[in-house]
């Protein structure tokens, strides 16, 4: 990168915001879980809109593309820089605004983490319904850019319900500020919902107008022991009736048995005492302990209130961190139709090698799948290429929640289908007729002048 380049993206961001030092940008080039590196000449952290749109105005006038990066939790290398792109951060842009009760609404920069926003929620009464593993690190603006969704979409629905208006920079400059939050608006086409899960490649989205819900204190949970994938299935018709239903999560035995063992606790229900496990989750105003026993009353499992829930969702929240402590697995978040879950997994199963280690957990009630291979080798490959064509052809999807990025970008037009995928990549080129947003990224075949591809270990 030129010294030229450099000195005009220090003058739009100040200079302590262009970070250049080979150290400092390694933490930026690398994802979440070791598996995705990339490099960028530098690290941009602007603070604002205005300052967003200045620093694409620099790089598309030197010919150089942009990767917008959240807390870069993602799993699929969109957030990767890659091909000299600079890496623009987005944490600073951290505003978020008094809590408006009346509309059940706040507005939260693109950098606010989503843990940082449930607390100032809750200091208002309220809550933010979406919630994952990684709230502590991830952001808003990774959340909308993925639509993401984690354990509570059976209740209220992934990142794309909770978003009432956004705030964006297009490639040329422009900005667009959605922030009303209007519950009805039928004036055409609804801008915000576009850009929700567009993965940076159409926008730069530097706010949000959100949705809250009811801040529900009162909690319970159980963790039911199945005999199998499809008793546990069998089981949400039933689950569905709890009008306080919060979350319904799939740990199949050896998930269980890994999280247990890196966390040093002892198993709520023996592995080896089922073939499937699903997590139950109650919150409401008042205490919903005696409507979760009375309908699982006849169930296998344990039923954890207070400390006994936390340790549950410690153990949940821990999988992946768990799996990634035992190796670099092959990790693959593919969703199908609930009733056809046993056979994917019987799909996936059948196609690991046999001295590799199968570990899948997930929410199911949205059939999504988290599937993890250690030890897959030279396998790999073929592996992954079996599970997703296995998805598609079952119904289902190859991304549920983690995005396309550039890891599954060589899939999308065979899930979305020609006519479709020729739409998607019309609007690309409409609203970014220069690639310059996160090339390479759901749309590996526009043309451009970097190299797309981050490398893969």
């Amino acid at each position: 990168m030129s010294s030229l380049l450099v000195s005009a993206l220090r003058d739009v961001v100040g200079a302590a915001h262009v970070l250049v030092d080979a150290d400092v940008r390694a933490t930026y080039e690398t994802d979440w879980l070791g598996q995705t590196h990339g490099t960028t000449p530098a690290v941009v952290r602007p603070g604002s809109a205005q300052e967003v749109a200045a620093v694409l105005g620099v790089c598309a006038a030197a010919g150089v593309a942009v990767v917008p990066q959240g807390g870069n939790t993602g799993l699929v290398g969109g957030s990767v820089p890659r091909g000299g792109a600079v890496l623009l951060s987005m944490q600073r842009c951290s505003s978020l605004s008094t809590v408006d009760t009346l509309s059940m609404q706040v507005t939260a920069g693109a950098g606010v983490t989503i843990e940082h926003l449930q607390q100032h929620a809750r200091a208002a009464g309220l809550d933010f319904a979406v919630d994952w593993g990684a709230r502590a690190t991830a952001t808003v603006g990774g959340a909308v850019n993925t639509n993401a969704g984690g354990s509570r979409v059976v209740r209220f629905g992934t990142m794309r319900a909770q978003v009432m208006g956004l705030q964006a920079v297009f490639a040329d400059g422009s900005i667009v500020t959605q922030l009303e939050g209007l519950p009805k608006e039928t004036a055409g086409p609804h801008l915000p919902s576009l850009l929700v899960g567009s993965e940076g490649t159409l926008a730069v989205v530097t706010a949000a107008r959100l949705r809250l819900v009811p801040w529900f204190r009162a909690t319970a949970a159980a963790l039911v022991a199945c005999d199998s994938l499809v008793d546990a299935v069998s089981l949400l018709p039933q689950l569905r009736q709890l009008p306080n239903l919060d979350a319904v999560e799939l740990l199949m035995p050896e998930a269980l048995a890994i999280a247990c063992k890196f966390l040093d606790v002892r198993p709520p229900v023996a592995p080896s005492s089922a073939g499937a496990f699903v997590m139950v989750d109650c919150a409401a105003h008042h205490d919903p302990t005696d409507e979760l026993a009375s309908l699982l009353a006849n169930e296998r499992g344990v039923l954890a209130v207070g400390a006994q829930r936390d340790l549950l969702y410690r153990i949940r929240d821990h999988v992946t961190i768990a799996i990634g402590a035992l190796g670099v697995p092959l990790k693959l978040d593919v969703a199908v139709p609930v009733q056809h879950l046993d056979r994917l997994v019987r799909r996936v199963t059948a196609a690991v090698p046999g001295d590799a280690r199968l570990v899948i957990f997930g929410h199911l009630a949205e059939g999504n799948l988290h599937v993890n291979v250690l030890g897959a080798g030279e396998a790999a490959p073929l592996l992954r290429e079996r599970v997703l064509e296995a998805a598609i052809e079952l119904g289902g999807t190859i991304s549920a929640e983690h995005g396309i990025g550039v890891a599954k970008a060589d899939w999308l037009e065979r899930l979305k289908g020609p006519a479709a995928y020729a739409a998607l990549r019309a609007i690309k080129s409409a609203l970014d007729p220069t690639n310059l947003l996160n090339p390479g990224v759901l749309y590996p075949d526009l043309p451009t002048r970097h190299d797309p591809q981050p490398r893969f270990t």
